[in-house]
């Protein structure tokens, strides 16, 4: 297990320095520089800014140096939490993103603290019961909840809950103590679509434990039926939608610029689109290499849950 472990990390560290290099390279051009330099020094774009002062900026800013070490020195600020200064928000980057963070981490908090119990309940439920009515009312809500856009839901959360019957606000601020009023309807919005999701696959996975041979030969030996779901068939049940659970983590990330656009939320997502809008390069650069970290970190811990639930990769050299 512990070899298993080691190799995702060392699969890990090798795809954000990938990414990172990837990353620099693609704002490491003339066109990002310029538009950094504008931004800078001021001007009504790259045609008003002069060539000589261009010049002396990038000189002043190191960008003259040969790439390799470029990218190291940027690399080694990003490492060291240096990932430069916002112009549109006139604040450091590194902040800037932690307070969002922290924002967008209040969200997913309770996002998870929500999502993990109902989808679970419900997809166990309808593949302890495949056939039954209640397998179908589940099965035809999960599909139906999926199959709507998060926009579409966002707007008739809004219409009915909050102009209609002013239980929510419609707006919500991540700046001052945050409200359940103002959490409610953009987790309500994600949790609509993901339990869906995450019941279907909860939902199969029961189904394909319950038809197994192993179960069948437990119920025909006499054993209840409480003692042959909970201590044979729920844990090899609950391997893939739990690994799914963590990747839940990167889908939320990039999903969530919706959500929090869409209901004025001060989170990452809305960080990252309003930095793309007004082209807030460092910005952008920086919360790109945040949101791989995040992605790379949520596949390892599904490894992770997947060899800790799996025997046979607990055992495995």
């Amino acid at each position: 297990m512990a070899d298993l472990i080691w190799r995702r990390l060392a699969q890990m560290v090798l795809i954000m320095a990938s990414a990172s290099l990837l990353l620099f390279a693609i704002f490491d051009t003339e066109q990002f520089r310029k538009q950094i330099a504008v931004a800078e020094l001021g001007g009504f774009g790259a045609a008003a800014l002069s060539e000589g002062d261009y010049q002396a900026w990038i000189a002043k800013k190191g960008l003259d140096a040969p790439f390799v070490e470029r990218y190291l020195s940027w690399a080694g600020n990003m490492l060291q939490g240096d990932m430069g200064f916002s112009m549109e928000k006139n604040t450091e980057v590194a902040g800037l993103i932690a307070s969002r963070l922290h924002a967008t981490g209040t969200l997913a908090f309770y996002f998870f603290l929500l999502m993990v119990p109902i989808s679970l309940t419900l997809g166990v439920i309808a593949g302890m019961r495949e056939g039954s009515w209640i397998d179908r009312a589940i099965s035809i809500a999960a599909v139906t909840t999926t199959s709507i856009p998060q926009i579409a839901t966002a707007v008739l959360l809004t219409v009915f809950l909050s102009l209609g019957l002013g239980w929510f606000s419609a707006k919500s601020s991540a700046i001052g103590p945050i409200t359940f009023a103002e959490l409610a309807l953009p987790v309500l919005t994600l949790l609509i679509y993901d339990v869906g999701y995450v019941t279907r696959m909860t939902r199969a996975a029961m189904v394909e434990v319950m038809s197994s041979h192993y179960i069948r030969t437990a119920v025909l030996k006499g054993l209840p039926r409480a003692t042959v779901i909970w201590r044979h068939a729920l844990r090899n049940a609950l391997i893939v939608p739990v690994t799914l659970i963590f990747l839940q983590l990167n889908w939320l990330l990039s999903h969530i610029v919706v959500v929090e656009v869409f209901f004025q939320y001060s989170g990452f997502g809305r960080m990252l689109y309003e930095a793309a809008i007004y082209g807030d390069i460092e910005v952008v650069q920086a919360a790109t290499m945040v949101a791989v970290i995040v992605a790379v970190l949520s596949q390892l811990l599904s490894d992770i849950a997947y060899i800790l639930l799996n025997p046979r990769l607990r055992v495995a050299r």
